[in-house]
């Protein structure tokens, strides 16, 4: 789950022309958490993956890359 879900999450968020601060800002999530995430040095909580999901428009299964669509 680690590698999928940091891979996709930043890709998630470079595809939307954010920064990890301005992410961090727009979804009420710690950037220092952000970051740990994309560098695979912490896994994020139930409801951070929610959270992520529903404001990027996917779903869970495809921000953790379980389904590609």
């Amino acid at each position: 789950m680690k590698a999928n879900f940091s891979i996709r999450l930043k890709e998630l968020r470079e595809e939307n022309n954010l920064s990890q601060r301005q992410l961090a800002e727009k979804t009420q999530i710690c950037q220092a958490n952000i970051s740990r995430w994309e560098k695979r040095i912490q896994d994020p909580s139930t409801e951070s993956i929610i959270a992520l999901a529903e404001f990027f428009g996917v779903t869970t299964d495809y921000l953790l890359g379980v389904t590609n669509d």
